[in-house]
């Protein structure tokens, strides 16, 4: 009788533990409905913002340095003359709980392998500093014993622009101080509900370049929609060769006001993009952990059953034997 005890309380803790996973789940599909809400409204304005910022650099020929230090040439290039500057930054989003799959496990492993592809380009002199914004972005400190210079918090739902305003005047000020040569943006873009790609995405110095990573919040269907409006492909860049700025009332004054906008725009909409990601990977895991509780219990029902007609069984065959003993 004490193994079938021991089921049946193990079934109470499976149902116990099943309704914590259901009442997860939903809490994480209302606060994934925010949040998608969030990322996808401001997507299109995030990322027109940032095509500017990279025709600038194209119609100048890679020469943009001369009105702004965003637009200055890589500084890892061969013919820049600031390369004797060897230390990146690199930002990292991250959420502040577990119970969310790999989700975190998958943004570390992107800025480690990042920064090692950096590390073996460049030497193992290039130093690296961490900006984390999340709590989890701690493990790149335990796992990988990258110096983190920086940790800021990060809500659950993202809804005033002032929250990525400290990192991005850290990093925007470290680099203008040429204390950082690059400054890359770690961070989760949101596909679907069922799929969240990690993306590194270099953000400073602003540069004319055309890598999956480089799109921020275009995933499976937005590369297309961009080809046929504006800013991806040579094709669109030959349309972009013709076009022409007008700066008012100068290219410096405008874009000293324009340029740190729009990387603030960039840290913001990948902070609104990892939100949604990682609500949405809690809210499969959550649904995930509930089908397994329900076939966990299906499963030692199934075991109780058997060992409480083992049970039986075994108690009318000792009171058989117990009569036939009396006669």
């Amino acid at each position: 009788m004490s193994k079938t005890k021991e089921t049946q309380q193990r079934i109470t803790s499976v149902q116990n533990t099943q309704k914590i996973t259901q009442a997860m789940e939903m809490v994480a599909a209302t606060k994934m409905k925010r949040a998608v809400d969030s990322a996808l409204r401001t997507r299109r304005y995030s990322n027109v913002g940032w095509s500017i910022a990279q025709d600038i650099v194209f119609n100048n020929n890679g020469n943009g340095g001369e009105m702004h230090p965003f637009l200055k040439k890589d500084p890892f290039k061969d013919d820049c003359p600031d390369k004797e500057t060897r230390k990146m930054g690199v930002v990292v989003i991250t959420s502040n709980r577990g119970l969310c799959g790999g989700f975190n496990s998958s943004i570390i492993n992107k800025a480690h392998r990042l920064i090692k592809r950096l590390k073996k380009k460049q030497g193992e002199d290039l130093e690296v500093d961490i900006i984390t914004i999340g709590k989890k972005g701690h493990l790149l400190n335990k796992y990988y014993g990258y110096n983190i210079s920086a940790e800021f918090e990060k809500e659950d739902i993202t809804n005033d622009f002032q929250e990525v305003v400290a990192p991005t005047k850290m990093a925007i000020d470290n680099y203008l101080s040429g204390e950082y040569c690059k400054v890359y943006l770690v961070y989760t873009d949101y596909v679907s509900a069922f799929k969240q790609v990690p993306r590194a995405k270099q953000v400073l110095p602003i540069v004319d370049i055309d890598e999956e990573d480089s799109h921020l919040g275009r995933a499976e269907g937005m590369f297309a929609e961009k080809s046929s409006t504006a800013g991806n492909g040579d094709e669109d860049k030959k349309d972009c060769s013709s076009c022409e700025y007008l700066f008012e009332p100068n290219p410096k004054e405008v874009l000293e006001k324009m340029l740190p906008r729009l990387v603030e725009i960039q840290f913001f909409q990948a902070l609104l993009e990892t939100n949604a990601s990682e609500h949405s990977a809690r809210m499969v895991t959550m649904h995930q952990a509930t089908d397994a509780s329900k076939k966990m219990i299906e499963e030692l029902r199934l075991a109780y059953n058997k060992e409480r007609q083992a049970n039986i069984t075994r108690e009318i065959s000792e009171i058989s034997s117990s009569a036939e003993a009396l006669n």
